[in-house]
């Protein structure tokens, strides 16, 4: 019988459904607790507003805050300094056996750890890290934020034993980039349980098949501007009584949600329903005619996982991490190509049919979370997956660092 794990994540904001990020460490800590590993989450400290105490339980997982600072520049590097520090401080204490980091941006400290095969990481755990995309090309970053970022990607690169990505274009990239292999590990989706538009019909006149439904956080790199062009256009020349919904929070960027705003202004035929979860979520994706997503860059999405569980059709930007998901059995137009993406529209919108819920036997089916929390565990044990085995810590190469990524490292250093 294969012993629990005494395991430590950090990475992630809170838990909640504001981001990929939070998604992916809610789900797989909730089953790993279930199993009856002890499973600790260090999260960024909330601003309670009404003074409550945080919480300090999560379905059987212990939760930590970690102190961090609200500004945009400083909230990262701040709270992966504080996390790092409080996962060493464990690992010693506790003797975890694993320690779970997500994203880029959080690994900037990983040097505490030691690298692989030095005599102090003997004493360590094992150091394991999700990659959820190349945060550092992501447009809503300038030159240093980028910076840190990237010096984070190779920090991870460094110090741990596996990197988990979420993408076989991200797999590749490590591999000509770094010469280091990594597992890949899609993300999962949870059972969908379709639902009658009843709230969103009370709150939006919203029916089944009523809308165009774009979910997501609205930054830059979704591409929202994009379709948002699109419809504008498409309407110009083409009568339709379906809406386009857009549903989703803005995180840092609030000069491009402002941009949104401006660009939806005075269009009745837009609703913004603002961020949703629970049955309202579960409501637009089951109504909805069509799923776009226009993304520039990706991880791998977890509300295109989420839709095509509920049987919709999707519409996406033919970028790779998009095509992984989509397959054969979806539509994509050209990246960045409004006038593509305007066509396609068009195309679907004056169909006979705007997609066909039972047709899904040329559909790939999304993992489930109980499968990828099964090979997460075998990754912390060291064990292979079908994603590929990747232990034994990094071999980097040489690259020629950019003048903020030397700042940066001078800093951290």
């Amino acid at each position: 019988m294969e012993k629990d794990l005494r395991i430590a994540v950090f990475g992630q904001k809170r838990l909640s459904r504001e981001g990929g990020v939070e998604i992916v460490v809610a789900e797989l800590a909730k089953r790993m607790a279930a199993e009856g590993h002890e499973v600790t989450l260090y999260n960024r400290r909330r601003r309670q507003g009404n003074g409550a105490p945080a919480p300090t339980e999560y379905e059987g997982c212990r939760l930590r805050e970690v102190f961090t600072v609200n500004k945009r520049a400083l909230d990262a590097p701040v709270y992966a300094y504080f996390a790092t520090k409080r996962a060493v401080k464990q690992a010693k204490k506790e003797h975890l056996d694993v320690i779970h980091v997500h994203a880029e941006g959080p690994c900037l400290f990983l040097r505490k750890f030691g690298k692989p095969g030095s005599k102090k990481r003997a004493k360590m755990p094992r150091i394991v890290v999700t990659i959820h995309g190349l945060d550092w090309q992501r447009g809503k970053w300038g030159g240093l934020a980028s910076a840190v970022l990237r010096y984070g990607e190779k920090q991870a690169v460094k110090y741990a034993d596996d990197i988990i990505v979420l993408s076989e274009s991200n797999r590749d990239y490590f591999r000509k980039t770094y010469g280091r292999e990594t597992i890949y590990l899609p993300n999962g989706v949870a059972p969908a349980t379709p639902h009658a538009a009843e709230i969103i019909t009370e709150k939006w006149g919203l029916g089944r098949d009523g809308y165009i439904l774009f979910l997501a956080r609205i930054v830059p790199e979704k591409g929202l501007h994009y379709l948002i062009d699109a419809w504008q256009s498409l309407r110009a020349r083409v009568h339709t009584d379906k809406k386009l919904v857009i549903a989703g929070g803005a995180s840092h960027s609030s000069d491009y949600y402002r941009e949104i705003v401006g660009k939806c202004a005075g269009d009745d035929s837009i609703v913004m329903t603002g961020f949703v979860e629970g049955q309202t979520l579960a409501e637009l994706y089951s109504n909805a005619a069509l799923y776009v997503l226009p993304s520039d860059i990706e991880g791998m999405p977890m509300s295109l996982l989420e839709a095509i569980s509920y049987g919709n059709t999707c519409l996406v930007s033919d970028i790779p991490e998009n095509r992984e998901v989509v397959g054969d059995g979806h539509l994509t137009f050209r990246h960045g190509d409004v006038s593509d993406l305007a066509a396609k529209l068009e195309a679907v919108l004056t169909g006979e049919a705007l997609r066909d819920r039972t047709a899904s036997g040329e559909r790939k089916a999304p993992a489930t979370w109980d499968e990828i929390t099964d090979k997460t565990l075998r990754v912390y044990r060291g064990e292979p997956t079908d994603g590929g085995t990747a232990t034994g810590g990094a071999q980097t190469n040489t690259e020629t660092e950019s003048k903020h990524e030397k700042a940066v490292s001078q800093l951290v250093l």
